[in-house]
């Protein structure tokens, strides 16, 4: 058995003793709630402050700005936190409010994407799994192209700089389960496409949070942690594709394409919060 370098083992140590210390900080946050709880109770104060929640939230996204953290994992763990106070309380965590990440570097022309629909009637608009039966009537041809297009205009630049190289002769899988639907792709000719045969690594999640992901509203690292996405197969092909999205200059992205990420994700979301209100 190889012995542990010295160095390797000095820095566990340090890192159990933050998990020790994060623990512990944790439980007296939970004991800090639930006297609020009480004292709340006791003044007739509502349990449930949503514009506390914001200012939260919006604090630790400019403490995780000035302290170069990713962007969103302050913003998840404190989103976790919040719905563990709310439990705590006795109060739902859905739809719990977490404001939108920033977009990286913001160009004026982003300005036109601001602003999510928020209509009533978004509550009756079908969850996207009761869009499924009528999806798997649409020709696996017609899928593949409008796929193929939609990636080849996100990935350009990466596409014709080569860093795709990595994808050349392998296979990656896209998976939306509650669509009923799942592509391969793999690197021909300088061009993704669709392809035969089984993925070597595939990302899964539901067709909201890839949504979500794709117009950069969340980050792969919230998302991943939340574990609403999956990463299964060859975990190096799955992460080596995961990070060069993350790396994915925002703003050279055509500015047609991010507006209509944009807002199709803002929709499907706020459909999503709407139809689960309404249940």
């Amino acid at each position: 058995m190889n012995q542990v370098p010295f160095a390797v083992s000095l820095l566990r140590r340090g890192i159990d003793g933050l998990d020790d210390a994060m623990l512990l900080l944790l439980a007296g946050r939970r004991r800090l709630v639930a006297g609020l709880a009480a004292s709340k109770r006791r003044g007739g104060l509502p349990a449930c402050d949503p514009a506390r929640e914001h200012a939260v939230l919006a604090r630790g996204d400019g403490l995780a700005r000035r302290l170069g953290l990713p962007p969103g994992l302050a913003r998840g763990q404190l989103a976790l936190l919040i719905a563990d106070g709310r439990h705590l309380q006795g109060l739902a965590a859905d739809g719990l409010p977490v404001p939108d990440a920033p977009f990286p570097n913001p160009n004026p022309g982003d300005q036109a994407m601001v602003g999510a629909p928020t209509h009533p009637y978004l509550r009756w608009l079908p969850p996207p799994r009761r869009w499924a039966p009528v999806l798997r009537r649409v020709p696996q041809a017609w899928q593949r192209q409008l796929l193929e297009r939609a990636v080849g205009q996100l990935l350009d630049k990466p596409l014709r700089a080569g860093e795709l190289g990595f994808l050349q002769g392998r296979r990656i899988g896209i998976e939306v389960p509650d669509l009923g639907l799942a592509w391969v792709l793999g690197l021909e000719d300088g061009r993704l496409r669709s392809v035969d045969g089984p993925a070597e690594a595939s990302v899964r999640g539901s067709a909201t949070d890839l949504l979500l992901l794709a117009s950069r509203l969340e980050d792969a690292d919230t998302l991943f942690f939340q574990r609403r996405l999956e990463l299964t197969g060859d975990t190096e092909l799955g992460l080596t594709a995961r990070n060069l999205l993350d790396r994915l200059p925002w703003e050279e992205v055509p500015l047609a394409v991010r507006i209509a990420l944009n807002r199709g994700a803002r929709a499907a979301r706020a459909a999503r919060e709407a139809w689960r209100a309404g249940r």
